[in-house]
């Protein structure tokens, strides 16, 4: 009897209902792409089901091979750090069980394409009044203390401006790196272009994303000679859905390759030579399952600064989770939008 495999899609986790319930209606467009396999999700923070509870509904259907696909675009601290840290500590405990685990979204055609559908779509109800050449694109990607992340925002970027033929476009981040969104668009702003179209490069909603919006009106009101543009994030775009599909079949299929060639965990990269083998290990124990809304924000007293993959609060400080970032003073970030509020890095 062939044993029966099922796929654990392990997600980020948000603060933000909308942006939970997005996930999992992404889980289940997988579900329905992979009829063969069962399928569960978790979280790692904030959110609930936690990754180890759709583990335990899977083991519990008789599922004794697990294919853990990683929620996640790029690979960063969370999808080399802390889901690895999760399902070996699942597994030792329970030896009966095999998890096999996915490479990240990552830098795929498929992906840019439903990208440059997001984009398009917006230049379409934008109107053709100004021209693709006079209009400039600023990409915003989430932000990670791993340089070789961030450096695949800046290549969506350019696949982004050459494939749809734009006149200009920028890169900048929502947190942990630089730039940030508001000196990022006040830069752009500054090249005279007479559209500017700010495209999240995120997989679902959430605090971040609504942020991203909020400075771009920011930058808009100082800049009426401009039209600024908001392009809509990936969501649950049909492409997105097949690039997580196709990840959990190239586990069975021996193509299931992680590209680490970048990797400040293995190699001595530019800037961060003293992470070259650090431990593997997750940092969100103190905020797994703890919920989402307004009840999380009541511990939600700062906001962290010192290299972590994500932005979150917590009424205690915990910088030794987290090897520090190296360019934490950096004029233009990576200080949380929220405590930059109003005045730009670039001024």
């Amino acid at each position: 009897m062939e044993e029966k495999y099922g796929v654990m899609v392990c997600g980020h986790g948000s603060r933000d209902e909308e942006a939970v319930k997005e996930f999992q209606a992404v889980a289940r467009g997988i579900r329905e792409r992979l009829p063969q396999y069962e399928t569960d999700w978790g979280f790692l923070e904030f959110a609930t089901p936690v990754i180890r509870t759709g583990l335990d509904a899977l083991r519990e259907k008789g599922i004794r091979k697990v294919l853990a696909v990683p929620g996640m675009l790029f690979a960063a601290g969370h999808v080399k750090n802390d889901i690895p840290s999760v399902l070996n500590a699942y597994q030792s405990q329970n030896p009966q069980l095999s998890i096999s685990y996915a490479r990240e979204l990552g830098i795929d055609l498929k992906i840019i394409r439903a990208a440059g559908e997001r984009v398009e779509d917006a230049l379409q109800k934008a109107g053709d009044k100004i021209s693709r050449e006079k209009t400039l694109l600023v990409v915003v990607g989430r932000g990670a203390s791993d340089p070789d992340a961030n450096s695949n925002v800046s290549k969506i970027t350019r696949m982004l401006w050459e494939g749809l033929g734009l006149g200009w476009a920028e890169t900048a981040y929502s947190g942990v790196t630089f730039p940030l969104v508001e000196p990022g668009l006040e830069h752009a702003a500054r090249l005279g272009y007479r559209r500017i179209v700010v495209f999240p490069y995120f997989l679902f909603t959430g605090i971040l994303v609504k942020r991203i919006f909020h400075y771009t009106d920011i930058v808009a009101a100082k800049h009426p000679e401009i039209e600024f543009v908001k392009a809509s994030y990936l969501n649950d775009h049909p492409l997105v859905l097949d690039t997580f599909a196709e990840r959990v079949e190239e586990i069975r299929n021996g193509a299931n390759n992680m590209n680490c060639q970048l990797c400040k965990y293995r190699e001595q990269f530019l800037g961060f030579e003293n992470e070259v083998g650090l431990r593997q290990e997750s940092h969100h124990h103190h905020v797994e399952g703890i919920g989402t809304g307004d009840a999380t924000n009541t511990d939600a007293k700062h906001s962290h600064n010192h290299g972590n993959d994500h932005e979150h609060g917590h009424d205690h400080n915990h910088d030794l989770e987290h090897h520090p970032y190296p360019h934490a003073d950096h004029p233009l970030g990576p200080k949380t939008m929220e405590e930059n509020s109003g005045k730009s890095g670039a001024e």
